[in-house]
């Protein structure tokens, strides 16, 4: 989702591109992998039941405390997908509102007006106001395997680490199932009901569109699909090798355009940049483009080569989530508009 560099995420890379994230659950018949979860429910559970939390994350770090987390601070996708399961953080970091003062995209249904943002932008942590918050831990995702915590500055990291223990969630080349399963596991460890309703019907619809998309790209695999991403300067296209989303739509079978990994050197194996110029150097018959609010979107972009795009001109660009909500909730559109897309796509490329 974010386009990173495989040890650590550059700034231009993840912001400005459209790179990547994702693995998790076991959908017997929606393409996962198998690659096992760090954490447990059965620790999960013994936790709730004695007050006192253990939670094993996919750093392979196991955080310890004597009752559940009450102050909680986390990025602000993680914050969303937690309100989703009924988990209320108190503070959040990372794009939360907009310019005009609204829920960001990434924000999802959170009132964002009933959580303290210590960090709205890239490289922004206000330390003396998380200290403020009186942290029990500190929640986010990692897009390397370093182990780094999305959108914890460098400069402040050790301050930060000093306040409370952190849990990181993986969204580095894995499926989205994955990260969807670990989530899941975090929300259940934190005291969340996942056997309510709204819970379980999600999960039960996430599956429900996985086998949607999975027979939609059966039945048209000549559709080319491109993930994109747009800046003032440049044309992102991402690869689908290390994104969690692209890794599983392309595990049920969507024909993604995947740049050579040369040419996504630059971009760290996430993306290849493409000058306006050259932005009809792939033949797509689908595009789909990066909703981040850093981002450009399709409505804004002016360049007369992307007009001239036979998937533009078609009407066949949806938007792509780079950085889903992990939740099931939020991930079941995801599945919906493409195989939306795929179903009344025309061969234009």
């Amino acid at each position: 989702m974010p386009n990173a560099r495989a040890a650590r995420p550059t700034r231009r890379g993840i912001l400005a591109a459209g790179g990547a994230l994702g693995l998790g659950a076991a959908l017997a018949a929606c393409g996962d992998d198998d690659a096992s979860s760090s954490g447990s429910e059965s620790s999960a559970n013994t936790s709730a039941k004695s007050g006192s939390w253990t939670f094993k994350d996919d750093r392979g770090t196991t955080v310890k405390l004597d009752k559940i987390p009450a102050n909680i601070v986390a990025f602000t996708g993680v914050g969303a997908a937690l309100y989703d399961y009924g988990i209320q953080v108190k503070g959040v970091f990372g794009p939360t509102k907009t310019a005009a003062g609204k829920a960001d995209v990434q924000a999802g249904d959170m009132d964002v007006s009933k959580v303290t943002v210590i960090g709205n932008v890239w490289d922004e942590f206000n330390v003396e106001k998380y200290a403020t918050l009186a942290p029990d831990v500190l929640i986010s995702t990692m897009f390397d395997s370093a182990g780094t915590l999305w959108y914890v500055p460098e400069a402040s990291k050790d301050k930060i680490a000093k306040l409370a223990p952190s849990v990181g969630v993986s969204v580095y080349d894995r499926q989205l199932t994955a990260p969807l399963q670990r989530m899941w596991e975090l929300a259940e460890s934190l005291g969340a009901d996942m056997k309510a309703a709204a819970v379980t019907d999600a999960k039960k619809k996430f599956e429900d569109a996985a086998a949607r998309l999975r027979a939609a790209a059966k039945a048209k695999p000549e559709i080319k699909v491109l993930a994109g991403s747009a800046s003032e300067a440049l044309f992102y296209v991402s690869g689908t090798n290390l994104s969690i989303d692209l890794e599983y739509f392309k595990a049920l079978g969507v024909n993604f355009i995947e740049p050579p990994e040369s040419a996504k050197a630059e971009g760290g194996g996430w993306y290849e940049s493409l000058s306006w110029e050259n932005v009809d150097k792939y033949a797509a018959d689908i595009i789909m483009m990066d909703d981040r609010s850093s981002t450009i979107q399709p409505a804004d972009i002016t360049e007369a080569t992307w007009k001239k795009l036979p998937a533009v001109k078609a009407g066949q660009v949806i938007a792509r989530s780079p950085e889903p909500i992990l939740s099931y909730a939020k991930c079941v559109p995801l599945l919906e508009n493409l195989a939306d897309a795929l179903e009344k796509a025309k061969k234009v490329s």
